[in-house]
């Protein structure tokens, strides 16, 4: 009996091609600081699922939880399960990210579009 070993592509593809089809779904509904939010979490998830691919079934895990936090957002039903923000997905990448050591892709909050002070008021 010949015992292969799991192979890192099928389960990275997925994870990959999840964080994408969501994003894609945001991306219709969602303007400005958000939608650069949005964008900056799937790109660190994208390098997350790629960096850890081969590593322990712990970290791998960690990665695919926070995937699946992101991805499944509840629907809201009144004040019993409100619908998760992306600032609340936001705390759990970057919690997954400082857990995995990789300071290097915590994702900052994006700063609104500031209008320049108007010259006549100073």
């Amino acid at each position: 009996m010949t015992v292969q070993g799991r192979g890192s592509g099928s389960g990275t593809d997925v994870l990959i091609r999840k964080v994408d089809s969501h994003l894609a779904t945001l991306r219709t509904g969602l303007h400005g600081p958000e939608l650069e939010l949005a964008e900056d979490l799937a790109r660190c998830l994208r390098e997350l699922v790629v960096a850890t691919a081969h590593s322990s079934a712990a970290d791998r895990g960690l990665v695919r939880a926070a995937v699946h936090y992101f991805v499944l957002r509840r629907e809201s039903r009144g004040k019993l399960l409100p619908v998760r923000s992306l600032a609340a997905a936001q705390r759990v990448v970057n919690k997954a990210v400082r857990q995995l050591g990789r300071p290097d892709l915590l994702v900052e909050t994006p700063r609104r579009e500031r209008s320049a002070p108007d010259p006549a008021l100073r």
